[in-house]
């Protein structure tokens, strides 16, 4: 990551606003992941579910892909708003930074739990010897399992959101109203995937949990693609800092 402060030295509110074009698409493709996953999962009912996957394979395995590049998006705009941000604190800044590459780190696993029901379901060669009910609980075991990941996922997104929420509020050069969206943002974010991981059950009741985290990366997004850093304040933070002419 160190690599990119020169980079954001240079030109701060280029780095910003394509921190702001691979945030906006993050939140496109991982829309549509959640569109085009819905309606497969039938709870408690694993031959349902392998019904519905193979009639829509097409759909699932888009789902499953956009949630990929969803998750590559946000690995970049990760490493371009580190680099923003790093004059602030560079330590709190690396700390979020490493939070949202664990959560990519699940996000991607997850994405391949996803896929893997389509080969149990294909009926790869290697598991020729399983009847139909045991390839479609192994099928559903992997679905699970993916959304166990993804849950796990969105803890370290909320941590990261909630850090640079945090960041953007003691910054000089952005919004702090900004600021205070996403760390109130992160905080729903975190409080919806642990109700989730403690009690998937009650999880279902408290989706209104994650509109602050909608609402507070969308203002992010926005802020960085329309009006970048103040590049002036920026610089002398950095020079401050004393993070300006270095590489560490």
């Amino acid at each position: 990551m160190s690599t990119l402060a020169p980079f954001a030295e240079g030109s701060p509110r280029f780095t910003a606003r394509a921190g702001g074009f691979f945030w906006l698409m993050t939140i496109l493709t991982g829309v549509f992941a959640m569109i085009a996953g819905r309606g497969f999962v039938v709870s408690g009912d694993a031959a349902a579910t392998a019904v519905n996957i193979l009639a829509g394979e097409r759909m699932f395995r888009m789902g499953a892909v956009s949630n990929l590049i969803a998750t590559a998006c946000y690995l970049a705009a990760t490493v371009l708003v580190y680099a923003i941000l790093k004059p602030v604190n560079r330590n709190i800044s690396l700390l979020a930074a490493f939070f949202s590459l664990v959560g990519c780190a699940m996000g991607a696993v997850s994405s391949f739990l996803q896929l893997a029901p389509l080969s149990v379901l294909g009926g790869a060669q290697s598991l020729s010897g399983l009847t139909m009910q045991q390839s479609d609980a192994l099928a559903f075991a992997f679905i699970r399992l993916g959304r166990l990941a993804s849950g796990v996922s969105f803890m370290f997104f909320g941590l990261h959101c909630l850090m640079v929420g945090s960041l953007i509020l003691r910054s000089t050069f952005m919004s702090r109203i900004v600021g205070a969206l996403m760390a109130f943002g992160g905080a729903g974010w975190l409080t919806f995937s642990l109700a989730n991981l403690l009690a998937p059950a009650a999880a279902r009741n408290l989706s209104y949990l994650m509109l602050p985290g909608i609402l507070g990366e969308t203002a992010l997004t926005l802020w960085l693609l329309v009006m970048g850093v103040n590049v002036q304040r920026w610089k002398e933070q950095a020079i401050a800092s004393g993070q300006r002419g270095t590489s560490s």
